[in-house]
């Protein structure tokens, strides 16, 4: 049976002990790819991300999960490209300046993986997506500092997002696809200062 929990239960740590953890900047990762031409795979990144996991210490789909992402971080490593990528054509990151993403349910698909359902919100609008996570593990680095890592994989259709944009091809089809592959690489700290138990 797959458990599911609200994400007003989870922060206020009902019924259960409740870690939160915050990224780790340094070894967390966003991830995107598009077709260029619909021949080529273009690949990017945001380098600026802040996440919050609200981890259940006992039942891990009764957790929660946010982030905000920095639009104007976005780099695909082409200078001009990224500059487009950020004007109204697409992000338009004057006007919508961050994406977020708010974790609404969390339902387990096997040992270590889960699908996280929630709100995801790119130039203004809101769609609810699902994230396929693989739970990584979890230890302690040389400083003394206890990490947890997740993965999290998704398909997206831009237009849905209102990022419709595109050149058509003589030889047909168009510029840059429609489908974006997302990958998200999690790594957060342990805060020690904002344990929640019940």
């Amino acid at each position: 049976m797959t458990a599911t929990a609200n994400n007003t239960d989870i922060r206020s740590g009902a019924g259960s002990s409740v870690s939160v953890w915050k990224t780790d900047p340094a070894h967390t990762t966003v991830q995107f790819s598009a077709k260029h031409m619909m021949i080529t795979t273009v690949r990017g990144r945001f380098h600026k991300v802040d996440a919050t996991l609200w981890l259940d210490e006992g039942d891990i789909t009764r957790s929660s999960v946010s982030a905000t992402i920095d639009a104007a971080s976005i780099d695909t490593g082409v200078a001009d490209r990224d500059k487009h990528l950020r004007s109204a054509d697409f992000l338009d990151v004057e006007k919508y300046p961050t994406l977020t993403f708010r974790s609404k349910r969390i339902e387990q698909t096997g040992d270590g993986e889960y699908r996280v359902i929630g709100d995801l919100t790119i130039h203004g609008v809101t769609r609810e997506v699902a994230l396929d996570t693989t739970f990584e593990g979890r230890g302690r680095d040389p400083f003394g500092n206890e990490k947890i890592s997740f993965a999290a994989r998704t398909t997206l259709n831009r237009k849905d997002f209102g990022l419709t944009w595109n050149v058509a091809l003589e030889t047909g089809g168009v510029l840059v696809s429609d489908t974006l592959k997302v990958e998200i690489d999690f790594q957060g700290i342990k805060d020690q200062s904002s344990r929640l138990a019940a």
